[in-house]
């Protein structure tokens, strides 16, 4: 433990030293001059900042008519707009200081701190390709520090430093060096995968010719390809051995069988649902008591969107185990029916005629299936009808056709004087007189 702490402190030791042997070199004469320039270039880099990035902003702000991706790499110019000005400063000053003068140390901080600013410019640019903003800034502000720290002559020493930081288990060690390699290699991979999945998922979603839920399964299919290959890569790249990590993998996977069978379930139901294409994107289906369309097929469980704005997350078992209503599986021809009835009096062949009149009236009835009216049975006080109608749109919602044409039959049968009869019950009050007229209710 001791030599370890001293070991270090000798490393420690070694960078503070080389730091200050920067600084000593920073104190000569010709280096002083060439902070004065720094000095005036960051001055006059700070100055045309403050007054050309308002009116940058501005003129973005008027580019309405132009392709997003423009305005968005305006915007970006803008907020890097001082430290373009500052490189583009220092880096004249460095030619500048060629043609005066051919010694080197004359102008070495100069090109120093140009290739710095630089190099820090196209790794800010670069890092865009990290959408997620936290992870955005961690990558940029590391790519930031590794920049520095190569241009000023101590990445041997750190790199030293944080390899002698490591654990070690029998013949396995892990240091601290390891570790960031590992991320920044994966980070690496991670992020072109990230490229070319995001390109051959969009060549699938713009491909007509699949169906909606294989263009979810080979996006899924691509998605974990690319990503595993990325992991495992990154890991190799750095000298980890995979072998230990099979058999772990192993071990791993037989503790979550056991574990997560439901998820596991979901997971395998999610497969098998995309590939005999049962449902897929955009049918209206009835599961349980929840009616609504799919809005997206998830490794878990499907979204279904209600009409009333409610999202539904239903596992992807409940739909392989239980009972689904897909209205538009195979077509999307939906027959629809309503039950109504009308008084004795009524001539059941114009009922008949009217109601099939009024449901082809409403616009969402199809007239190539014409809707059709039939007697169901005598009731009590009515004879009893079922209209059915068919339509092609059922996401357009189900209760508000039906209601749509059960108004269409009311204003029908007010028009030509059709009663709909209601219940009529005879009461009779048993009392001393038993011949007592009896009360209709």
């Amino acid at each position: 433990m001791e030599a370890e702490l001293a070991t270090y402190s000798e490393q420690l030791a070694d960078l503070w030293s080389q730091a200050m042997l920067q600084g000593e070199r920073l104190m000569r004469p010709p280096s002083l001059y060439q902070i004065g320039i720094l000095a005036a270039c960051f001055i006059v880099a700070w100055s045309l900042n403050k007054w050309l990035n308002p009116k940058l902003r501005n003129w973005t702000r008027s580019l309405h008519e132009r392709p997003k991706w423009q305005i968005r790499w305006l915007a970006i110019l803008s907020q890097r707009l001082f430290l373009i000005l500052l490189t583009m400063l220092v880096w004249i000053s460095a030619w500048t200081m060629a043609e005066i003068t051919p010694f080197l140390s004359r102008r070495f901080l100069l090109e120093l701190v140009g290739t710095i600013t630089l190099a820090i410019l196209i790794l800010g640019f670069a890092a865009r390709v990290v959408k997620n903003p936290t992870l955005r800034k961690i990558v940029t502000w590391g790519l930031w520090t590794y920049v520095v720290l190569y241009y000023l002559g101590l990445i041997d020493e750190l790199s030293q430093f944080l390899d002698s930081l490591a654990v070690q288990v029998g013949d396995f060690r892990l240091s601290a060096l390891t570790v960031i390699s590992a991320l920044i290699v994966m980070g690496v991979l991670f992020a072109g995968a990230r490229v070319i999945n995001g390109a051959i998922t969009k060549q699938i979603q713009g491909n007509k010719d699949i169906s909606p839920s294989i263009k979810v399964l080979a996006s899924k299919f691509t998605q974990v390809l690319f990503y595993g290959a990325a992991f495992f890569l990154g890991l190799k790249a750095v000298g980890f051995d995979l072998t230990g990590l099979a058999v772990l993998s192993g071990a791993i996977g037989l503790g979550l069988g056991f574990g997560l069978q439901k998820v596991v379930s979901n997971l395998v139901s999610g497969v098998i649902i995309l590939l005999d294409k049962s449902i897929k994107p955009g049918d209206v289906i009835s599961v349980g008591g929840t009616f609504g369309w799919i809005n997206k097929l998830g490794a878990r469980y499907v979204s279904i969107t209600t009409r009333d704005g409610r999202e539904y997350l239903v596992p992807n078992e409940d739909l392989i185990t239980g009972q689904v209503v897909n209205w538009s599986h195979s077509n999307d021809f939906v027959r629809l029916d309503i039950h109504f009835g009308t008084a004795y009096g009524d001539d059941p062949h114009t009922v008949r005629k009217l109601a099939i009149e009024a449901a082809a009236s409403v616009d969402r009835v199809l007239a190539s299936r014409p809707p059709v009216c039939h007697i169901t049975g005598f009731g009590d006080s009515s004879v009893d009808y079922i209209l059915r109608f068919w339509i092609t749109d059922p996401t357009g919602g189900l209760t508000n056709i039906r209601g749509n044409v059960y108004l269409a039959l009311w204003d029908s049968f007010q028009a030509n004087e059709i009663s709909i009869p209601f219940p009529q019950r005879e009461v009779r009050m048993l009392g001393d007189n038993e011949n007592e007229t009896p009360e209709t209710a």
